[in-house]
């Protein structure tokens, strides 16, 4: 299953972006007269290949991100995508690959900081729903490819919101701190920022000196037929190792599931920065119980399945890194390997020059 990069199926891919041209050509024009601070383009560039029982597709991939503030208090957030994708067709008399392309964003949101403790977000959002759809699609960032298939339960059909937030650190003391995040979404049905009517958010508690976070999250689907998904996750990165834990367990009325993601960086041998020091062996182990057969909107599949995802990431000087992964999928359907390789490189540089 590929990375939810654009937050929607691959068959919406090519409608245009008119709107979002237009939101682009206001949102600069607007910036370039009142930012006070440096806006940052930040992102990444990649080339991916996804071999599926035998199918390769091959991504080209650009995604840019602009983080603008306006003034002390105010921060303009967004994040495109730019790919064009080659896959093979499904006509066998007349073989050869299938292409598409896509330009896009993937959300836009304004962010007012009130405090520390209270930040109202609003436009269009990635729903603050458990780890993975906020901290790990951007490319330059997940360890994997594809997104854990679990990951998809409570994300309702796109991942995003259209609507605003409630977001920040509810207490920060030295030993711990929580944080939280509340919201609410719309119904939207454009082609760019299509989103379900629903709400939810997430807590979380952190242990600075465990390096330990944990947290829980809760969201309802509003329309059609209402649903409740709740969800767990742990993130432990323990101090002075170049180890990580990344996990999660999603639940909702017609399917649960986990993921648990291991790396390391094998700092052992002469440091992070060394030849042997820059290889980062993975493992990931995810798992989906199918409930009931009433519905496929929730992102997994119709069977229990299982998935063992086995990598190797090298990770070259100026922010490039070479992906590599094998994994092997059960379930009653049949079982198939996925390989995948890529390479990824990230790029941060001021928008234009400061004041």
């Amino acid at each position: 299953m590929p990375r939810p990069i654009l937050n929607c199926p691959l068959s919406k891919m090519a409608r245009p972006a008119r709107p979002i041209a237009f939101a682009l050509a206001l949102l600069c024009s607007a910036l370039s007269g009142a930012a006070q601070n440096t806006p940052l383009l930040s992102g990444g560039v990649g080339f991916l290949t996804n071999t599926n029982t035998g199918n390769t597709t091959y991504t080209p991939i650009i995604e840019p991100l602009l983080a603008a503030p306006i003034g002390q208090h105010i921060l303009i957030e967004s994040r495109a995508a730019l790919l064009e994708t080659w896959a093979p067709g499904g006509n066998s008399a007349q073989p050869g690959y299938d292409h598409m392309h896509f330009i896009g964003l993937t959300y836009l949101q304004g962010d007012y900081i009130a405090s520390p403790h209270f930040t109202v977000v609003g436009g269009s959002f990635l729903l603050p729903w458990q780890t993975y759809n906020e901290r790990l699609t951007p490319i330059w960032i997940g360890n994997f490819q594809d997104a854990p298939i679990p990951a998809n339960i409570g994300l309702m059909s796109t991942g995003l919101g259209v609507g605003g937030q409630l977001r920040g650190s509810a207490i920060s003391r030295r030993k711990y701190s929580l944080a939280y995040a509340a919201y609410f979404s719309a119904l939207s049905t454009n082609s760019q920022f299509t989103s379900e009517r629903s709400s939810g958010g997430r807590t979380s508690l952190y242990l600075p000196e465990k390096r330990l976070e944990v947290g829980f999250s809760y969201s309802r689907l509003l329309q059609g037929t209402h649903e409740n998904f709740f969800g767990t996750y742990a993130w432990w990165e323990p101090k002075n190792t170049a180890f990580r834990l990344r996990s999660e367990f999603n639940r909702g009325q017609h399917a649960q599931g986990y993921w648990a993601e291991f790396d390391y960086r094998m700092q052992a041998f002469g440091g992070l920065n060394s030849f042997i020091g820059r290889f980062e062996p993975l493992f990931r182990m995810q798992q989906t119980f199918r409930l009931d057969n009433s519905t496929t909107s929730d992102g997994v599949p119709l069977v229990n399945t299982q998935r063992a995802d086995f990598g190797l990431d090298y990770n070259l000087p100026h922010n490039t890194r070479i992906l590599t992964s094998y994994a092997r999928q059960f379930s009653s359907t049949g079982n198939h390997n996925v390989w995948e390789t890529g390479i990824v490189y990230r790029f941060l540089f001021p928008a234009w020059k400061g004041k």
